[in-house]
C-alpha cells in the first residue's frame, strides 16, 4: 500500500485523504538544498521519531526513535554527516529535532537522498502542522491525521510524490 501526494495539498492512503502542506515552492524532480521544494519521487518510509515527553499515544509498525534534546539532522552539504541523524555539534549545521513548537512531536523520516549526495536535499520528513503553512520541503499533516496515517502504514509502505 502506498501513500500518494495526489494534489499539492492532499495525501491519500487507502480510502483516506488528508489535507497537507508541502514545500513553499511546490514539487521538484531535482531537489537542491534550501530550494523550499518537496522532492518528486517514490520513497521508503524509514523511522518514526517522537517526543516521549509530550505523552501522546500512538500505534505504529515503523521503527521508533525517541527524540532527545541533543538530537539534530545534519543539513550541511559539506559535512560527511550530511542528511543524517547527529548528536548536536556546534561545528555542524543542523535541523534541531527537539523543538519548542510541536512540528516534530512526530516525524517520519523518508529515504530521500539516502546516498547523501551533497546539496541534493536533507531533512525531508512527514511531520506535524497546526495551520498548513508551506514547509521548507517536507510534507506536514495535522496531528489527528498523522496518527491515523501511522495506523495505516506498513513496513512496505512507500510515499509517492508526483
Amino acid at each position: 500500500m502506498d501513500i500518494k501526494l495526489i494534489k499539492k495539498n492532499i495525501l491519500k492512503i487507502d480510502e483516506f485523504q488528508f489535507k497537507c502542506s508541502i514545500g513553499a515552492k511546490g514539487i521538484k524532480k531535482n531537489k537542491i538544498e534550501g530550494d523550499l521544494c518537496t522532492p518528486k519521487g517514490r520513497y521508503k518510509l524509514k523511522n518514526l521519531f517522537y517526543r516521549d515527553d509530550r505523552g501522546k499515544k500512538f500505534n505504529c509498525v515503523l521503527n521508533t526513535i525517541k527524540i532527545k534534546k541533543n538530537m539534530g539532522w545534519c543539513d550541511d552539504p559539506k559535512s560527511r554527516y550530511y542528511n543524517s541523524l547527529i548528536k548536536i555539534n556546534k561545528n555542524l549545521k543542523y535541523e534541531k529535532l527537539f523543538r519548542k513548537d510541536h512540528l516534530y512531536d512526530f516525524l517520519i523520516e523518508i529515504d530521500h537522498n539516502h546516498k547523501k549526495k551533497p546539496f541534493a536535499g536533507s531533512a525531508i520528513f512527514i511531520h506535524l502542522t497546526k495551520n498548513y503553512k508551506p514547509t521548507k520541503g517536507c510534507i506536514a499533516l495535522k496531528e489527528k491525521d498523522f496518527l491515523i496515517l501511522l495506523k495505516l502504514v506498513t513496513k512496505k509502505t512507500y510515499l509517492n510524490i508526483i
